[in-house]
């Protein structure tokens, strides 16, 4: 079997912006979105790629362009029969008939974009859509026979109780969803949230609501596979996965990244830069780095302790984290450490001790 190998596309386009977002998006560029995806499929027809086991369409807003066009891009991608292709998506903009366009073009998995149902949550995190269109979007995720969605959520929001957090899962749990990804709001630097201290989230806060989330996604049938995503057995993220593996996957568009085995490299960061480069037949490289087997064994332990199958027990001595009184936040069966509930608050702690 041919190892795994993924791709990425990078959709640098929104129609706002929400406040906790540092992605490199822009609003003012909407004209670019025709030329733009020329380039990309330019870009991979000239890459002549071995046929990938996943896709992932991100941005930005990947729903925010022609569905017609960014399905000729998908079509450009050599994808194995088997591969998994995800698009990410803005629950305003999605149509049964976008949908179908995708599905056309090999689309089996999309991501919500939902970060609450509880509108005063959604306005304080700077999100425009409506509650009810995430419904819509569900139905039409349905109506056009694509099995695996993912809702994506956030919590943490200055003004979100733990019961609207409640609210939000017992809502997005409704709507049956194969995959739920949960994350604790950060505040990133040169972002809207970064500037107000007062809407910074509470770290004791973030903690119960993780604990909600983990108790009620469980129950739910929605089992924890990496710190802030669960899924129903079969239906985990193959691509993010494919990132945690440290596994070699190509990045198309503006500041899309690309990783082989050990080298990461990063395109330029503007759309007009990246269209350039490609019409120029020029390289879209802005910049590199590669690691050495000391940095990448690291990364990789830091990468692992994050999954559900955790990290070799010689990795993480049983008797080092009793010493010092962290022994609560993992478990062993012998042959591997894992993180517990509690565990998972403190990664970074645990991620400190492994060797």
């Amino acid at each position: 079997m041919a190892a795994a190998f993924g791709v990425y596309l990078h959709i640098p386009f929104c129609a706002k912006r929400c406040d906790y977002c540092a992605f490199a998006t822009w609003t003012d560029r909407a004209h670019l979105a025709g030329d733009y995806l020329r380039a990309l499929h330019l870009d991979i027809e000239r890459s002549a790629l071995a046929p990938v086991s996943s896709v992932f369409v991100g941005g930005g807003t990947p729903t925010f362009v022609d569905p017609s066009q960014l399905a000729s891009v998908l079509r450009a991608i050599p994808a194995a029969a088997d591969a998994e292709t995800t698009v990410e998506c803005n629950p305003d903009d999605v149509t049964p008939e976008m949908l179908r366009t995708y599905r056309d073009a090999g689309v089996n998995r999309v991501s919500i974009g939902v970060q609450s149902m509880v509108p005063h949550v959604l306005a304080s995190l700077g999100r425009s859509h409506l509650p009810a269109n995430v419904h819509s979007a569900v139905a039409a995720v349905a109506e056009a026979g694509i099995a695996t969605f993912n809702l994506d959520l956030i919590y943490g929001a200055v003004g979100e109780s733990l019961d609207d957090w409640r609210m939000t899962l017992e809502a997005a749990l409704a709507l049956e969803p194969t995959h739920i990804s949960a994350y604790a709001l950060t505040v990133e630097a040169g972002t809207p949230l970064a500037l107000e201290a007062n809407r910074h989230p509470d770290d004791d806060d973030l903690a119960d609501k993780y604990q909600l989330a983990d108790e009620l996604l469980s129950a739910a049938g929605l089992g924890n596979y990496e710190v802030s995503n669960w899924s129903r057995v079969g239906h985990e993220c193959r691509h993010n996965m494919l990132y945690w593996r440290q596994g070699n996957y190509r990045g198309f568009g503006s500041a899309a990244h690309s990783h082989h085995d050990g080298r990461r490299w990063w395109n330029v960061r503007t759309p007009e830069r990246y269209i350039a480069a490609v019409m120029a037949n020029e390289s879209t490289e802005a910049g590199s780095e590669c690691l050495d087997a000391r940095a990448r064994h690291e990364e990789g332990l830091q990468l692992a302790i994050r999954m559900r199958e955790g990290v070799p027990a010689e990795a993480l001595p049983l008797a080092t984290m009793a010493a010092e009184g962290w022994d609560d936040l993992v478990e062993s069966d012998g042959r591997r450490v894992r993180l517990t509930q509690r565990g998972r608050l403190l990664a970074n702690e645990v991620s400190l001790r492994l060797r």
